[in-house]
């Protein structure tokens, strides 16, 4: 078993050396984003992974999604830092937790948050895993347009806590030069030059994002129900508590930042 791990970190499988060209090249900062473990009682009981214990990083919701923004950034982040209060130190329970959306899947970006929270937690609406003999199942787990004055609330199923999330990333500035380089990349007027810029300063706001501003509860807020003791902060900031959860409802981000190129008149929270 040692041997086989290290041949496949070395790159090796059993059809012979994965050839370096072949592999996948992206921004380092999403390996420093911080992984998430979790033990998924299904993965378990077929035999998937040893113990169900699963790892996502932030690479995982990228590819899920094709692409690396602002938007799929805060899915992971509230993610990891919402299962990170509710269980304090434990493993979380992938397919015990609820996931409730204020919004309609269909609007802005709840959708694409959606799925990367489907991912994480194997919460989903109706297409989900139906179960075994009355277990397992990963129906009825993701919800929307439910009355919450945040964006989002995750709930573990075996005891009830719950927290409420936000993400505020328009807190995080972009470069001056993005709005341009967008308009000009889109027009399809801008250089390889200027298109490999875009790219690089698009990226590096979702670094401050996820590395500079990870505990700015002005940008990501883990709100805890009043009175609460059953939910604690896990090393990742702290929770607001016995506060008016109004106060950090989230506005639309992109529509604010680049009117016209992301469906202002639909745009959803981030």
């Amino acid at each position: 078993m040692r041997f086989e791990k290290l041949a496949l970190r070395l790159g090796f499988h059993a059809l012979g050396r994965v050839k370096e060209e072949n592999a996948m090249s992206y921004p380092e900062f999403f390996d420093a984003v911080p992984r998430l473990r979790m033990r998924d009682p299904l993965a378990a009981f077929l035999g998937a992974v040893e113990d169900g214990v699963i790892e996502y990083g932030y690479i995982d919701a990228v590819k899920l999604a094709g692409h690396s923004c602002p938007t799929v950034a805060s899915a992971y982040w509230l993610t990891y830092r919402a299962l990170g209060t509710l269980y304090r130190g434990e493993l979380p329970e992938r397919g015990g937790i609820r996931v409730e959306f204020r919004e309609d899947r269909t609007f802005g970006v709840t959708g694409v948050m959606a799925n990367i929270v489907s991912l994480l937690t194997g919460a989903t609406s109706d297409t989900g895993f139906k179960g075994l003999a009355g277990r397992f199942d990963r129906r009825n787990l993701l919800l929307f347009n439910v009355d919450l004055q945040l964006d989002m609330r995750f709930t573990r199923t075996d005891t009830g806590a719950h927290v409420d999330v936000a993400a505020h990333v328009r807190q995080v500035p972009s470069d001056p030069a993005m709005a341009l380089l967008l308009q000009r990349s889109l027009s399809g007027q801008a250089s390889p030059e200027e298109q490999r810029r875009f790219g690089v300063i698009w990226q590096d706001r979702v670094r401050r994002t996820l590395l500079d501003h990870g505990q700015d509860c002005k940008v990501f807020v883990i709100h805890c129900p009043a009175g609460d003791t059953a939910t604690a902060p896990r090393n990742d900031g702290e929770c607001a508590r016995g506060e008016s959860i109004a106060q950090y409802s989230s506005p639309p981000c992109y529509a604010h930042e680049f009117s016209g190129y992301f469906g202002e008149d639909e745009a959803g929270d981030c």
